[in-house]
Order: structure tokens, then sequence, then C-alpha cells
């Protein structure tokens, strides 16, 4: 069975649509990244029709692109004889509210909805453009924006969104001259009170297993690996 987190990163990470082919669910990323554009498994890989998804995939203009969760072990293999790549491999952390810290530093970050300016700037400066601010701006309430500050500037911004009493956090960014100052953990700090106060019980995130850095700081405070996966995709020429 597929852990319930999956239904958290649909929701609050949302394609711009979604429809099924081939015993797939097809995504419409729009740019939005793998996320949103991955076709996922919906039953038993003996009743799928990979070619079928794939076709789906390229009517949207998207190449053939697909996420291995826990059991999908057959559909990883199948792909990988076609020559399919692996990559993006990532772990999903998550910690109960309660025990992650809450209290945030005076004038350092702040939960707002709909996002100032500022924090778009911020994003897009570093590296969440507008095909990704489009996914935020889809994805369904209740959501926040938390900008962090730092030095007396706007220096970092993230957003965070609840489905079924768990928030997850999405696009921490703080610009390179300000990293190694405490901001993302007082952006951390942000997002969970403010999750917190919306009636959220538990923070999860998705980061890449090669960002070490990011997974050192999440698990100091308190966050632990629950799941993990990769995609495959067609090879690139």
């Amino acid at each position: 069975m597929t852990d319930p987190v999956f239904e958290v990163i649909d929701a609050t990470w949302p394609a711009a649509s979604v429809r099924e082919a081939g015993g797939f669910l097809i995504r419409e990323g729009q740019g939005g990244g793998s996320r949103v554009s991955a076709a996922s498994l919906l039953g038993r890989l003996e009743d799928a029709d990979i070619d079928a998804a794939l076709a789906a995939q390229r009517s949207l203009g998207q190449t053939g692109k697909f996420i291995m969760r826990p059991g999908d072990e057959g559909l990883d293999a199948e792909l990988a004889k076609r020559g399919f790549e692996s990559f993006d491999p990532v772990v999903i952390l998550a910690a109960d509210l309660a025990a992650m810290p809450s209290e945030v530093p005076p004038v350092t970050a702040f939960a707002h909805w709909p996002p100032l300016a500022i924090a778009r700037e911020i994003w897009a400066e570093n590296g969440i453009g507008p095909a990704r601010q489009a996914v935020i701006d889809r994805a369904a309430q209740p959501k926040a924006v938390v900008l962090g500050r730092t030095k007396d500037r706007a220096a970092g911004a993230a957003f965070v969104a609840i489905h079924q009493r768990t928030a997850m956090l999405h696009a921490l960014v703080v610009a390179p001259e300000f990293r190694r100052l405490g901001l993302a953990r007082a952006i951390m700090a942000e997002a969970c009170r403010w999750a917190a106060t919306e009636g959220a019980e538990r923070m999860t995130l998705v980061v890449t297993k090669a960002n070490v850095g990011a997974l050192a700081l999440y698990q100091a405070l308190g966050m632990q690996p629950v799941c993990a996966y990769h995609y495959r995709r067609e090879a690139q020429s």
C-alpha cells in the first residue's frame, strides 16, 4: 500500500491536471518539476500499459517520466530494462509538530498569504521560477508563505500547506550570502508555529538525498526519514 504521505504531496504540491491512462495516473506539470509531471502506477503492474502512459504524457508535451515509490520495484525493474534512467533519489522526513521547535526569534520569519512580492523575488532568484510558483498558487488552503529576514533584509522564503492534519513544507530557499546564519531554522520554526495554529499535527517535507546540509538540519530539528522514492525517465540523448 502506498504511504499516505504521497497524498499529502499531491495535495500540497498539485499538478495542473490529472488523468488516467494505461493504469497510471498522468500528471500535467506545465514545467513545475518532476513531482507534478511524473506518472504513478495506480494498481498492479500486470494490469498496466506503460506504452499507453507514455503516449498520454507525450500528448501533453512531456517526456516519459515515472515516480518509483515503495512497492513499485517491479515497475522500476521494467523501466530499467527499457533504458529509463534513474534520477533524483529523495527522502521524506516527518515529525510530530508537538516535538518541533516553534519559537521564532523576533523579526526573523512570518507566515502570510498571498505571497509578498519580495518572497516571489527571492524564490525566482533561487530556482523557484514562475512554473513552480504556479504550483504554489494552485494549492488548496490552508497554506502560507514564510518570509525569512536576517541582517535587516528579506533573505529567505518557504511554502507550507496542510492536507488532513499533515503539513508539508516546500520551496525553502535562503539567498546564498545569508546561509549558515540560522535563517532556515527560523523559517522552519515559523512554518511549524503556523501549521499548529491551523490544526495540523505533523510536519513533513521532501529533500534530495544529495542535499546533505538540509538533511542534517531537518534531522537536528527532530525530523526522521519515513519513506524514500526516486524517478525514472526516458534516457536523455
